[in-house]
């Protein structure tokens, strides 16, 4: 497995997302746990809110794979925090985090976090606040490493006014299809053009690579926010031609050639797997140990509808 920078050392290019497990047997989230380590993925993304209310799927992966301590101290298990669904708001507060973390720790088994993230960014967030949780956290051993989900640089930027941890990494989605954080500055400044348009504070990815920030990509194939896959979707059938061709060309599938586009970026990003599905798991695992020419990787933008001037 394709290895990236982490903050201080390096985490595997493709990430298990263990959103959708909850109506999983627990066989099947072994399954899923096995397929994931047999290919090099040693790290699992959750988040309190996944499974439909608080810490559902953190407790069934827990549940179902039962590790022992050992077990433990070989994966990185990392969780978000900040969105409440029931209330319809986000909350940073220091009271918010330092439950949920709790809540978190307990539902996984667990006597700490690798990564906690900050999910949907706090319009009303304190950074102080934030700060004085981090510190808690990491001065009990709770938390080893901080970053953030779906943040803007100028939003990172304000809680490094108080937090003094690095934030290491920073979750946006993105696909060959969903791709504005790429897209918009290879259009910049061209007047009446939509794609020209900056809609995540100018420049995340440039900014999470001065800052050493891992991109942690998700939604990998969904075709925008939630809109289904753009794969075998006839509403794409240049893309879906031009994945089907590198796929032979390279001897992966057209899932590891999406998968490769957003491993190939130089800004050496990680991508969350969503899915279920331990053929899946397989198949991107095998598409991150491919690298795309310049050529190829620029046939798929085209390919997806993405303007190059």
């Amino acid at each position: 497995m394709k290895t990236v920078p982490f903050g201080a050392g390096t985490a595997p290019a493709v990430i298990a997302g263990m959103m959708r497990i909850d109506g999983k047997t627990d066989a099947e989230i072994r399954s899923l746990y096995d397929t994931a380590r047999a290919a090099g993925i040693d790290f699992f993304d959750h988040a309190d809110i996944y499974g439909g209310a608080m810490h559902v799927c953190e407790r069934r992966f827990a549940e179902a794979l039962a590790l022992t301590p050992a077990q433990r101290d070989e994966i990185v298990l990392q969780t978000k925090c900040g969105i409440v669904p029931a209330e319809g708001m986000f909350d940073f507060s220091y009271e918010h985090i330092i439950t949920q973390v709790e809540g978190s720790l307990r539902a996984l088994d667990t006597d700490r976090i690798d990564v906690l993230l900050l999910h949907r960014p706090d319009a009303l967030v304190e950074p102080e606040e934030v700060a004085r949780a981090f510190d808690e956290l990491e001065r009990s051993g709770k938390v080893r490493a901080f970053g953030v989900s779906n943040h803007t640089p100028r939003q990172i930027d304000l809680l490094r006014t108080a937090v003094t941890q690095p934030l290491i990494a920073n979750q946006l989605q993105l696909s060959i299809t969903h791709a504005p954080i790429i897209a918009q500055p290879i259009a910049a400044n061209m007047a009446g053009v939509e794609q020209s348009t900056v809609i995540d504070g100018g420049g995340i990815v440039e900014y999470c690579r001065l800052n050493g920030i891992t991109i942690q990509a998700w939604s990998p194939f969904q075709a925008g926010f939630f809109t289904g896959v753009f794969l075998d979707n006839p509403a794409y059938p240049e893309l879906n031609a031009a994945l089907d061709r590198m796929a032979e060309t390279h001897g992966v599938t057209p899932l590891g050639i999406a998968t490769a586009w957003i491993t190939r970026h130089p800004a050496e990003m990680q991508v969350v797997l969503g899915t279920t599905s331990p053929q899946r798991v397989a198949q991107a695992a095998a598409g991150a140990d491919i690298t795309l020419s310049r050529a190829e990787w620029y046939e798929l933008f085209r390919a997806a509808g993405h303007l190059l001037p």
